[in-house]
């Protein structure tokens, strides 16, 4: 698969920081070109910075807005003057129990996480018609599967199994355009995702996580995610991983935190 990416151009969606950042370093360490999408400009230009404004462009937008992602993705597309690929990685998360959910965070997370995936995916489809070996990757979350990847979650895990379940279908309906779909499901990493947190909320979702069980599985860092979506993206035309999920495998007590 060595230069299977060379001069391909791929969007990510939460690309400024975390996962996201990751998978763009990943792809322009192995010869693509990318298009960075998040809210945060300054957060964009410093990602841009530590890649290379050779070979990244950071575009604010909402994944939310369908509006708001059109308007980037055709920046990227004529900036670059192609598109073959796209990297649906924004999401977030606030922790709370279901009796005490906020409207306005519940909405959030179902924008960003799920309508955002949606509404990316829509753009892009008639981008990646004329791409070089065309994917559409959607970034799921062990969460939505594993009771043990942390408490309090409810909506973030339920938004993430709404997007594997969305993937099934827009794997079949766009196998008649050549594009490739690939859902890929994190484990925990060493990120900056918690920042922000109410800390109170924080305390009770790792008190209630630890109940679950006395250990949990450590180790992965964000640059393994990265390669698993380069991996993905790199398969040869006509073949696609369905589904790859990627999980940290070093037991560890859960007293560290």
């Amino acid at each position: 698969m060595s230069g299977a990416l060379h001069n391909n151009v791929y969007i990510v969606t939460g690309g400024s920081r975390g996962f996201g950042l990751a998978i763009a370093k990943s792809l322009v360490e192995h010869g693509a070109l990318v298009g960075l999408v998040s809210r945060n400009q300054s957060g964009l230009d410093q990602a841009v910075a530590e890649i290379g404004a050779d070979f990244a462009l950071g575009v604010a937008a909402d994944v939310g807005s369908r509006a708001s992602i059109s308007a980037a993705f055709k920046k990227i597309q004529t900036h670059f003057g192609r598109l073959d690929g796209l990297v649906n990685n924004a999401g977030l998360a606030t922790p709370n129990k279901v009796e005490n959910l906020v409207e306005e965070e519940v909405l959030l997370q179902v924008q960003t996480n799920f309508l955002g995936t949606v509404f990316c995916s829509q753009v892009a489809i008639p981008m990646l018609r004329n791409g070089h070996n065309p994917r559409i990757i959607t970034i799921s979350s062990a969460s939505a599967w594993h009771y043990d990847e942390m408490s309090h979650l409810s909506i973030y895990a339920a938004t993430k199994a709404a997007v594997e379940r969305f993937t099934r279908d827009l794997r079949l309906e766009v196998q008649g355009d050549g594009i490739g779909v690939t859902c890929i499901r994190p484990g925990g990493a060493w990120t900056n995702f918690s920042d922000g947190w109410n800390a109170q909320a924080l305390e009770g979702a790792l008190a209630a996580w630890k109940e679950v069980g006395t250990h949990m599985d450590l180790g992965m860092e964000v640059t393994h995610v990265g390669d698993a979506v380069r991996y993905a993206l790199a398969q040869p035309p006509g073949v696609a991983i369905d589904l790859m999920e990627i999980r940290p495998n070093a037991l560890t007590p859960k007293s560290i935190f």
